[in-house]
């Protein structure tokens, strides 16, 4: 069909114009309105509708389907069964057994309402048995929670029995037998509190001239105590110097250990060893040593070490190979003359002390120049060396324990263990490990913390004594061997102002918290600030923990501003 038709009209009765259509091509299909089809000639007619377009719906984004509905189509049918039966009965000329025969008899007749009843009746006993099976199995889990709780709690009540008994017995073993420093501290302890008893006790009890008498009897007994324990310091002195000897010794074992040979593979897979001259000079010399320090040896090979020896000290001239090669002439001379062995210990014991001060030279030894403790460059000297006003000694700087509210370096370790085994008489060795396991804690958050390691032994003793009152926060606890210091606030580094004085079991759940204002009470927290608060205008006269302080109130203020 063309775009543009020509439709003649009629305009009048004879008049007629023709007028150009232009056709306008549907963009849709028409919907079907009805019509009518002429039966004779079979031409269908449509009812015709407007031209007009129709409104288009606003378009949603969302593409529509029209769907017809779902409903199902019922339809009624009847059927009869396929299979017809028929039955059977006795009449004339014919029988029938009734043996196998069943007399049904109808029963009680109950409503919908009677069997709804049964079933719940049912549902409830079901009910009932698996409650009390649920029951049951509860009860023996929390039986058997039970047992378990009390055998661990048994097994820990006797992990710390044994622990407290095995520390007695320690303490007790170190009294008898006072080996080190912290060994005589104790023991200057328990006399100092033997002395306080027996001076209160005599106060009490007596008086006048008798009064007199028994304490100028304490005091003697207090002085040959006093010099027992001197006797058992002279010989722990000895001891310990026979081990300061195989300590360096074993120092020495190690330091050849790691200088052994070097080594390098080779192309071909071999190995090739290197031993350097100072390695081996060290094996030499130790060898010899351990050679002449060997009792019950013949004397021939007595004899034949000493030569060795003496060879190894003409190789340098001075005044101490002077000695031990006058020394090792005298042995083979008196040895010579039949002299007995017991009469050489002392002479031996002098070839070997000095043949060790021999070994201590690094002219001699170079290897040894790292275990010694005195530098051997003079110029090392003047740098952290402090002169001591009690003894007048120039020590190293760590040879002065230096509070932190100290000014000055003050007096030395030696002179202040002297001083306090003759007045106080107090034993550091609990502060000690208090301090130790608070070092190692604070190690363990690796957050750079420092306070922990600038705090000495008497600025925590003091913080123990007059601010926690040497107890527990929780428990009351007052055995300072089972009490550490953890941080109040595990968020931020120790401090003496965020601690808290607490047992090991204690402290472990005290550092599981989160929110401590839901864990503790307020009147508790309020005591342990006011604890917090003393701490904190003590060690705020000391120049170092104030520049702490002024940055902790600096963040504090910061983080109250946001």
């Amino acid at each position: 069909m063309p775009d543009v038709i020509t439709v003649k009209v009629q305009t009048g009765s004879d008049s007629f114009q023709d007028v150009a259509v232009k056709i306008q091509r549907p963009t849709f299909n028409k919907p079907f309105l009805g019509g009518f089809r002429n039966v004779s000639t079979g031409v269908e007619f449509h009812n015709a509708g407007s031209q007009t377009k129709p409104k288009k719906r606003p378009d949603k984004g969302i593409q529509l389907f029209c769907k017809e509905t779902q409903t199902v189509v019922e339809e009624n049918k009847q059927q009869q069964t396929r299979n017809t039966t028929s039955t059977q009965m006795t009449k004339i000329g014919l029988y029938v057994s009734n043996m196998t025969d069943k007399l049904i008899t109808p029963g009680k007749y109950f409503t919908a309402e009677e069997y709804h009843k049964r079933r719940l009746e049912a549902v409830i006993v079901l009910q009932k048995y698996f409650r009390r099976w649920h029951a049951i199995n509860l009860l023996q889990n929390l039986k058997e929670q039970k047992r378990l709780r009390l055998a661990l709690e048994a097994q820990e009540e006797l992990r710390k029995k044994r622990e407290k008994e095995d520390k007695l017995r320690r303490e007790y073993e170190k009294k008898l037998n006072p080996k080190t420093k912290e060994d005589f501290e104790l023991l200057y302890h328990d006399l100092e509190l033997w002395m306080r008893e027996e001076t209160e006790r005599i106060n009490r009890t007596l008086s006048g001239a008798e009064r007199k008498a028994a304490l100028c009897a304490l005091l003697e007994e207090e002085t040959q105590l006093i010099a027992c324990i001197g006797m058992h310091k002279l010989s722990a002195n000895v001891e310990n110097q026979q081990k300061a000897i195989l300590h360096l010794l074993e120092f020495y074992k190690l330091f050849l250990k790691c200088a052994q040979p070097r080594r390098w593979k080779a192309y071909d897979g071999k190995i090739t060893e290197m031993d350097t001259l100072n390695s081996l000079r060290g094996k030499e010399l130790l060898e010899i040593y351990h050679s002449i320090s060997t009792k019950d040896i013949p004397k021939d090979e007595r004899t034949s070490v000493l030569l060795t020896l003496k060879c190894t000290m003409k190789e340098h001239e001075c005044k101490l190979t002077q000695e031990i090669v006058a020394l090792i002439d005298r042995e083979v001379d008196l040895m010579s003359r039949e002299v007995k062995e017991c009469n050489l210990e002392g002479l031996r014991k002098r070839i070997c002390t000095l043949f060790l001060q021999y070994i201590k030279i690094p002219e001699f030894n170079p290897r040894v120049a790292g275990l010694l403790k005195v530098p051997q460059d003079p110029l090392k000297l003047y740098k952290n060396v402090y002169l001591c006003h009690s003894c007048e000694k120039y020590l190293a700087s760590t040879e002065f324990p230096i509070p932190a509210n100290s000014r000055t370096i003050g007096r030395c370790r030696s002179c202040y263990q002297l001083d306090n085994e003759a007045r106080q008489r107090e034993a550091y060795l609990k502060y000690r490990l208090i301090l130790e396991n608070l070092r190692k804690s604070e190690v363990d958050y690796q957050d750079d913390s420092k306070i922990a390691f600038l705090v000495q032994l008497p600025d925590l003793q003091y913080l123990i004594e007059n601010i926690w009152n040497c107890q527990s926060a929780l428990s009351a606890c007052s055995d300072l061997y089972d009490l550490v210091m953890v941080r109040w606030d595990k968020q931020h580094e120790w401090s003496p102002w965020n601690t808290i004085l607490l047992t090991k079991e204690e402290a472990d759940a005290h550092l599981k918290q989160c929110n401590l204002q839901k864990t503790y009470e307020t009147p508790f927290i309020y005591r342990i600030e006011q604890k917090h608060i003393r701490a904190k205008n003590y060690f705020a006269q000391i120049p170092v923990m104030s520049s702490f302080l002024h940055r902790r109130n600096n963040q504090a203020n910061a983080n109250s501003y946001k």
